[in-house]
């Protein structure tokens, strides 16, 4: 039990952080496109994470057997998932961009039976179509335009891929910590993203990106949106079974919904809402299960 609230709580958490980051982004991508932001920010977090893990003296040392798994985790969540989140965010609203990839948990439910072999009930597979179903109503609303539509599909792609790294995460043996699994995965994205990077930073504007908005920006999204909240979400996994974990997403719309709302002015219309009622029944119907 204690373990359970524990994990819930690491989850929640991290889930709330990752709903304010949507604002965040939406401020910060002005002055720094999505690639190189996804850069700057792992390069902020492995820093963190690194004076974390030596000040905890953790143990840095992986088993030959596990490092493709660290790899995929790191390729398909860290680097795929997270570009097509910041990209999707820009062509599209914080709001927009917390809902759809809130249908992680429903994915969750589906790489879940395939990897881990967790049983799919009826209730879970209903959970499902309607988040999909959903996610329909809000990408096929007729006031989107074509921008905010491949918006869309790059946040329904982020989804996909963070479900499925979710899952690889509870594949990951308990002998490791989590700081030192974060740490890892997050540099191999640093390694993969800095080819296409490196040969782009000289074109940033850093007179702009010294305005306290914009490093600040940059700071919440490496210490407290990386390195902290990743922490959070791999922990919490670790103590709840991969369906039931993917639930707590459900706080990342919410909190990006209002603070989208009440900072940045966004509005949003009746198949908005619709789409978003429909998400929460789905993921609902999976807390029931559970």
């Amino acid at each position: 039990m204690k373990n359970t609230l524990l994990g819930s709580l690491y989850l929640s958490l991290a889930a709330s952080i990752w709903g304010g980051m949507y604002v965040v982004v939406k401020v910060v991508v002005d002055s720094v496109p999505p690639l190189e932001l996804v850069w700057f920010r792992y390069v902020i977090a492995i820093v963190a994470l690194i004076i974390i893990g030596v000040v905890t003296k953790q143990s840095w040392r992986i088993e030959k057997r596990d490092w493709l798994l660290i790899f995929m985790i790191g390729l398909i969540g860290n680097t795929i998932s997270i570009v097509t989140q910041e990209i999707g965010t820009m062509l599209s609203t914080a709001q927009m961009g917390a809902i759809i990839t809130s249908t992680t948990p429903a994915f969750m439910v589906l790489f879940a039976r395939i990897i881990l072999k967790e049983k799919i009930t009826f209730k879970k597979a209903l959970s499902i179509i309607l988040a999909t179903i959903g996610v329909c109503i809000i990408v096929g609303n007729a006031h989107i335009n074509s921008s905010n539509q491949l918006g869309a599909v790059s946040l329904l792609i982020a989804a996909l891929t963070w479900s499925l790294m979710s899952v690889l995460i509870k594949r990951v043996p308990g002998q490791y910590s989590q700081i030192v699994v974060t740490t890892y995965a997050i540099l191999v994205s640093i390694v993969l993203l800095t080819p296409f990077t490196i040969n782009r930073l000289d074109k940033l504007d850093f007179q702009a990106m010294m305005h306290p908005t914009i490093w600040g920006g940059l700071l919440y999204l490496g210490v407290i949106s990386t390195a902290c909240a990743f922490l959070l979400w791999n922990r919490g996994l670790q103590m709840l079974n991969a369906s039931s974990g993917g639930l707590f997403f459900f706080f990342q719309p919410i909190v990006g919904t209002f603070l989208g709302w009440l900072l940045l002015g966004e509005q949003i219309g009746l198949p908005f809402w619709i789409g978003t009622i429909l998400i929460f029944i789905g993921v609902i119907f999976v807390i029931r299960e559970e």
